[in-house]
């Protein structure tokens, strides 16, 4: 027997591993944070440790945390307590930096001094509308419109285009996106405006992951570059903006596009002109689209009928066009898209029976009608929707010119329906309802009737002695 094994008290006498040094073998973070821990209990009991480890307790412990370690732990909280906890100390705001997905910009001078991509490395979502924009500071006068909001001189806009004049010229907006496709790899979706095709082919080449964009001010040109964006899958196109600005979007942008992403699942085009060959090109190139928004277009009359070509298209959506189409032509060119289910109408005017007509019967497969405020649907307009006979849900919104009667001669047509909302349809009146109508309404799933707000009012004041005009108080007199 050695000496050291004779001897229990011997200091080198291997000791057993404890269970802490079992589990904390590999995990170097860890064992750094119980390191701590048993250097602050080491201190607190002996009194010469404490002079090798002067005030313990005032030093930042979460230095002894790796940069992954850290965070994971902040990525876990709330996003309410992000950016207070950014202002703790450098550390924290750099690592705050890295959590950050989605940015919109302000000034563009944050982007090309190359400020974002150091504070924000990790970026996928980008909105560079505002921050192509240059807008006079301390001026009294606020441009507001649903995309942009920004300040406005004073000076008189003759062709009354009032954001033409404040856009970042094209090769300042086209340096920009260079430094931001080298910087964000992975950027999957983007938002700017007043870009070339040059620019978004430097998008198109660095940023491989990019699959939703938004183009604002587009043209035919600037279309060869999005065409280059072989993954995108989400586009929205405005190519013209009434008082705003200006642009052309015309068949050859919608074929290039059509040609070149081929991936795409959601489309909108606002302001664009066209006709039937650019819609018939994204039918039958774009064979993944699912759902077409088309808002406030210029197209040339008979677009209508190409919607057929678009044969897996779910969801058609048309908002704020003053027109439909004039003259869709004959019955048998229009076909129809067999596999559509929702068709929503939003603040269109429905002037043309043609259009109302035609547009129906192309949707004849449609299982969802939404209308909110669409000007111009009467009773003989809405009768065109019997044409739709697998309609399950119908919502009525703001449709003053629809009354009772042409609401139930459709329905009475609709042996599916299962969900009914009528909604602020002044016409629309409860006392009109007929037996026939109240089965209807019984078998129904969901109904919600609030066609006349006066109505709804009237029925919860009864018994209140409220809304007789002044009742008990000039009985009094």
């Amino acid at each position: 027997m050695s000496v050291l094994e004779g001897n229990p008290d011997s200091p080198l006498k291997k000791r057993p591993p404890s269970w802490s040094d079992i589990w904390l073998k590999k995990t170097k973070p860890l064992k750094h944070v119980v390191f701590a821990m048993h250097l602050q209990s080491l201190a607190s009991k002996d009194p010469k440790s404490q002079a090798l480890i002067p005030n313990f307790a005032n030093i930042d412990r979460t230095l002894l945390l790796s940069d992954e370690l850290l965070l994971k732990i902040l990525s876990k909280l709330p996003l309410s307590q992000r950016n207070p906890n950014s202002l703790v100390c450098k550390r924290w705001l750099n690592l705050q930096g890295r959590l950050v997905r989605s940015l919109k910009i302000l000034d563009w001078d944050f982007l090309e001094s190359g400020r974002l991509i150091t504070r924000f490395p990790n970026l996928s979502h980008v909105d560079l509308l505002n921050g192509c924009l240059f807008s006079p500071r301390n001026s009294g006068i606020l441009l507001t419109h649903r995309m942009v909001s920004m300040q406005m001189s004073s000076g008189f806009c003759s062709n009354w285009k009032l954001l033409e004049q404040s856009l970042l010229p094209v090769e300042v907006v086209d340096k920009g996106l260079q430094a931001l496709a080298n910087g964000c790899p992975n950027l999957r979706r983007l938002v700017v405006i007043n870009a070339s095709e040059l620019g978004l082919l430097t998008v198109a080449e660095e940023c491989l992951t990019l699959q939703e964009l938004e183009l604002h001010k587009c043209n035919d040109n600037v279309l060869r570059g999005i065409a280059a964006c072989e993954n995108l899958q989400i586009l929205k196109l405005v190519g013209n903006v009434d008082g705003l600005y200006s642009s052309f979007v015309s068949d050859i942008g919608l074929t290039i596009l059509a040609q070149g992403c081929g991936r795409l699942v959601k489309l909108e085009l606002s302001g664009c002109e066209g006709s039937f060959d650019g819609i018939k090109a994204i039918g039958q190139c774009c064979l993944m689209l699912e759902e077409l928004t088309i808002c406030d277009h210029r197209m040339d009359d008979g677009w209508l009928a190409a919607l057929s070509y678009c044969e897996n298209l779910k969801t058609l959506k048309l908002l704020s066009c003053k027109r439909i189409d004039l003259s869709p032509g004959p019955d048998e060119y229009l076909g129809f898209c067999p596999a559509l289910e929702r068709l929503h109408l939003q603040k269109c005017q429905l002037r043309s029976k043609k259009s109302v007509r035609a547009l129906f019967r192309v949707c004849e497969a449609v299982r969802e009608v939404v209308v909110q405020g669409c000007w111009g649907l009467d009773n003989d307009m809405f009768r065109f929707a019997s044409v739709c006979r697998r309609v399950k849900l119908l919502r009525l919104e703001g449709c003053s010119l629809l009354t009772t009667e042409g609401l139930e001669a459709v329905i009475f047509s609709w042996q599916e329906l299962e969900n009914l909302v009528v909604v602020s349809c002044k016409h629309i009146k409860g006392s009109d309802i007929s037996p026939a109508l109240a089965t209807i309404f019984s078998n129904l799933k969901e109904l919600r009737w609030r066609p006349d707000a006066k109505s709804l009012l009237a029925s919860s004041l009864v018994g209140t002695g409220m809304g007789k005009r002044g009742g008990k108080f000039f009985k009094r007199i």
